[in-house]
C-alpha cells in the first residue's frame, strides 16, 4: 500500500532533524576527525548534484523561465551571504563589547554578579540560537514539502540533502550550547523540540503549495541557492586545506554525485 503524500512529508522531516541531530552529535561528541572531513566531501557532491542536476532542472520544467530561476538563484545566494554576514558581525559585535566591559572592569567589582551576568548572556545567546533554528527547521520542512508535491524520488533526495547541510550547523549549535554550560542531554533534547518545526513547516507546505502550484518552482530554486551556497562557501574550502586521503574524498564527492544522478532515473 502506497504511504500517503502527507505522512511521507511528515516522516522525511522527523527523519531529517533526527539523522542531523545525531550526527552532529556524534562530531561533538567524539566521532575521528577524519571521519567527519570524508563526510564533508559526500554531502559537497550530493548538495551540488541536488542543486544543479535536480532542483534546478525541475523548477525550469514547470514553467519557471531560465530567466526567472536563474534571476531567483542568484538572489538566494546573495541572500544567503548577507544573513552569514550579519550573523558574523553579530557574534563579533557581541565578543568585542564583552572585551570592552571586561577590560573597564575594576578589582573592586563584585565577582558574584558578573558571572551571574555571564551566565544569564550565555542563556539567552543560547535561547536566540534554538529560536533561530527553530524557523531555519521551518523553512526546510517548506522546502521539503515543496520536492514532495514535485515527485516523492525528488523530496527523499531533497531530505538527504537537508541533512548533509543541516549536519555543520547544528554542530555548531551544540557547541554554542555547551560553551553556554548546557549539559549534553539537554543541548540534545532541545535541538529536537527545535527540530519539530520541520514538520509543522512540511505540514504548511504540503496544504499551502498544493493550492498555490505557482509558488513550487519558486522553493525549489531558493532550495538550490541555499544548497549551492553551503557547498561552494562553507564545505569546500574545508576540503581544499585537506593534503590527506584525496582519494578517498575524491570518491567519496563522486559518490555523493552518483546518489542523485542515479536515483534521477527512478522518477517521474
Amino acid at each position: 500500500m502506497l504511504i500517503p503524500l502527507s505522512l511521507q512529508i511528515v516522516l522525511a522531516c522527523l527523519l531529517g532533524g533526527v539523522l542531523s541531530i545525531g550526527a552532529a552529535a556524534l562530531i561533538m561528541f567524539g566521532l575521528p576527525r577524519r571521519w567527519i572531513t570524508l563526510t564533508v566531501s559526500f554531502s559537497t557532491g550530493l548538495l551540488l548534484a541536488m542543486a544543479l542536476l535536480r532542483l534546478l532542472p525541475e523548477a525550469l520544467e514547470d514553467d519557471l523561465t531560465p530567466h526567472a530561476a536563474f534571476s531567483i538563484l542568484l538572489g538566494g545566494i546573495l541572500c544567503f551571504f548577507a544573513l552569514e554576514k550579519i550573523a558574523l558581525w553579530r557574534h563579533a559585535h557581541h565578543e568585542s563589547e564583552d572585551s570592552a566591559s571586561r577590560g573597564q572592569r575594576t578589582a573592586g567589582d563584585d565577582a558574584q554578579a558578573g558571572s551571574h551576568a555571564h551566565v544569564h548572556d550565555a542563556n539567552e545567546g543560547a535561547l536566540a540560537i534554538l529560536v533561530g533554528d527553530g524557523f531555519h527547521n521551518f523553512t526546510d520542512g517548506l522546502l521539503i514539502a515543496a520536492a514532495f508535491l514535485t515527485d516523492p524520488v525528488l523530496g527523499w533526495n531533497t531530505t538527504l540533502a537537508v541533512i548533509a547541510h543541516e549536519v555543520p550547523q547544528e554542530a555548531g549549535d551544540f557547541a554554542i550550547l555547551l560553551g553556554a554550560g548546557w549539559k549534553r542531554a539537554r543541548a540534545v533534547f532541545w535541538n529536537v523540540v527545535s527540530s519539530l518545526s520541520a514538520v509543522l513547516g512540511g505540514l504548511v507546505g504540503y496544504y499551502m503549495l498544493d493550492r498555490a502550484h505557482d509558488w513550487i518552482p519558486v522553493i525549489l530554486t531558493i532550495a538550490a541557492s541555499s544548497f549551492i551556497y553551503v557547498a561552494i562557501a562553507d564545505l569546500m574550502p574545508r576540503l581544499k586545506r585537506e593534503s590527506s586521503s584525496i582519494g578517498w574524498h575524491s570518491l567519496l564527492l563522486i559518490a555523493g554525485i552518483a546518489v542523485v544522478a542515479l536515483s534521477a532515473g527512478h522518477s517521474h
